[in-house]
């Protein structure tokens, strides 16, 4: 009875364990069979959806490579550089749409094999292919780009040159048309000039011109290969072109002499600025009692150990500049005596200001020329007769120089500046300059390299035997701004009175310009001693290209020439050397609108 419960319990175990695993290894079969199937499904259809991802990208890459407008670059070249850029994009253009062709055709051979891995890689291997050629085009592309724009450095203008070129002929073939005419080609030319006029006027280089500008250059050459069909004359031709530029280049020097009168008109000019100061201190002068009036110091003025300096001017900031320049830059300011000499009309404004803006320890003086009573009666009828509309050359204060002893008579050595010289160094050391028994100390000007070059054959008439007799023309010629001066030597040898005869020989007949340099260079000839050329650097009102070394290694600096310092025509670079030793927060500066 045990024995039949034991099977039976057997029995129901078996049937209960086949009823739960048979359905497990039933399920887990189906279940294969469907992944396999799946799995093989799903990869035919990626790599069937990625070709046709392929193939779309491709006729995209295709179309958009095709409708893409031209660069450019191909507008500022010429038309066979266009057409090489378009034929060179549209060869590779096809190629890469027929790489993505061929990717797209071996990708569809493949998938009829039916080996999915094998397309996998095959497709990997092509994309990195189309890449790395895109690369390389791409860099042609570059490559092509710099060769085109270097190209166009090289022929910017190209383009305006040949325009305004097809304009003179156009202008020519238009002259050359009978008078009145209204012919059918006299229209097209008038307005082919007028296109092309238009076209070029603002343009200085060829990427200034619009895009039309080429169409407008072929329709122009049309119309002239037409005109010169129709108007063969080439001589007549000739002679108009040679007559258009012979007008060209009238207008042109006048334009050049006009300018140059407007600049000497500048440079002899009085600003509105230092007419307006001149007013304010004339007026504030005359405002002072008598005993306010007196400068400081004056006991200095006649001791022959001190350190004398003479500035003959009428410009108020130009002789503040110098003396303001003179005292900053030495050593021993309080041995420095200065010497202004002006006329009458500005003696009243230069005493007020250095009444002002009194010069430190040093020691200045103010005298008026119409005070020098000797002066007027002998040689002040001579000076007016000189035949020049210049006052520069004709003013009084301009040839003082040459009545130094009689000015300073208790004097033995001096140093004369020109009232347009600004002083960077002690000027202490000039003053032990061997004169070896000449009169003058001066900077010379006789080599030819450099700018500041003169010779007597420029202001002197060596054809007149009175100076081929007496002069070399072939020495070596100085100049004035800074020059030391030994009196005692000058009494010596009485060269007022030879300045005053070659002064009224030049009267008679002409034997220099006018202007006081070659009565200076007669006058001091064989008694003049060279001074170093770091005494003197000269040039800085007519010549923009002095090195900066000399500039800045010079003890005086010299605007001679027409642009001086205080104008608006003065060189910009050289503004600050100047303006450094004005106070322009002065409140008659501000007053007057005198900026630096």
């Amino acid at each position: 009875m045990r024995k039949n419960r034991r099977w039976q319990r057997i029995l129901i175990l078996s049937l209960l364990s086949f009823s739960v695993f048979a359905p497990i290894v039933l399920v887990s079969q189906r279940l294969k069979t469907l992944t396999s199937i799946g799995l093989k499904e799903f990869s035919e259809d990626s790599i069937k959806h990625r070709t046709d991802d392929l193939r779309l990208n491709a006729i995209e890459q295709e179309a958009a490579e095709e409708l893409k407008g031209p660069k450019l670059v191909v507008f500022k070249e010429k038309v066979l550089s266009s057409v090489v850029s378009q034929s060179s994009d549209e060869n590779r253009d096809s190629k890469q749409s027929g790489d993505a062709q061929d990717a797209s055709k071996l990708l569809e051979a493949n998938e009829t094999n039916g080996e999915g891995k094998d397309k996998h890689q095959i497709q990997q291997n092509i994309i990195r292919m189309n890449s790395r050629e895109k690369e390389q085009s791409n860099q042609e592309t570059v490559r092509q780009d710099q060769g085109l724009q270097s190209q166009s450095h090289r022929v910017m203008d190209e383009k305006v040159k040949q325009m305004r070129d097809q304009l003179i002929r156009a202008n020519a073939y238009l002259s050359l048309a009978p008078p009145g005419s209204n012919s059918h080609l006299v229209k097209e030319l008038r307005t082919r000039n007028n296109e092309v006029e238009r076209a070029v006027v603002e343009a200085s280089k060829d990427s200034d011109l619009s895009r039309s500008a080429s169409h407008k250059m072929r329709s122009m050459e049309v119309s002239l290969a037409k005109a010169s069909r129709v108007l063969p004359d080439c001589s007549a031709m000739a002679k108009k072109l040679r007559a258009m530029a012979y007008n060209a280049e009238e207008q042109v020097r006048a334009q050049k002499n006009q300018e140059s009168y407007l600049i000497q008109l500048a440079g002899r000019t009085t600003p509105k600025g230092l007419h307006c100061l001149s007013m304010r201190l004339t007026a504030e002068y005359f405002f002072l009692q008598p005993e306010e009036r007196q400068l400081s110091n004056q006991q200095k003025l006649n001791d022959p150990d001190l350190y004398h300096y003479a500035v003959f001017s009428d410009n108020i900031l130009a002789c503040a500049v110098v003396v303001n320049s003179t005292i900053s830059s030495a050593k021993e300011p309080e041995k420095i005596v200065f010497h202004l000499v002006t006329d009458s009309l500005n003696l009243p404004a230069i005493s007020m200001w250095f009444l002002l803006n009194p010069p430190g320890k040093a020691t200045i003086h103010i005298q008026s020329i119409e005070n020098f009573d000797w002066l007027s009666t002998k040689y002040n009828s001579t000076l007016k007769e000189q035949k020049s509309y210049d006052p520069r050359y004709t003013s009084a204060l301009n040839h003082l120089r040459f009545y130094l002893p009689d000015i300073f008579p208790a004097l033995k050595k001096i140093v004369l500046f020109d009232h347009d010289v600004v002083v960077q160094r002690d000027l202490t050391g000039i003053w032990s300059v061997d004169m070896k028994g000449k009169v003058n100390a001066a900077v010379e000007t006789c080599l030819e390299s450099e700018a500041s070059f003169r010779s007597m054959h420029m202001f002197m008439n060596f054809s007149d035997p009175f100076l081929a007799r007496r002069f070399n023309a072939n020495v070596c010629t100085w100049a004035f701004g800074m020059n030391l001066f030994d009196l005692q030597e000058w009494r010596r040898k009485n060269l007022t009175t030879l300045y005053h005869n070659y002064l009224q020989l030049g009267l008679k007949r002409p034997l220099w310009k006018a202007g006081s340099l070659p009565l200076g260079w007669i006058t001091f000839y064989n008694q003049t001693v060279a001074l170093e050329k770091r005494w003197h650097a000269l040039g800085l009102g007519y010549n923009s290209g002095l090195g900066q070394g000399d500039i800045e290694h010079a003890a005086v600096l010299h605007y001679d020439g027409i642009m001086k310092p205080w104008l608006e025509i003065g060189i910009a670079k050289y503004k600050g050397y100047w303006s450094k030793h004005v106070q322009y927060d002065h409140p008659y500066l501000q007053q007057c609108n005198i900026h630096g």
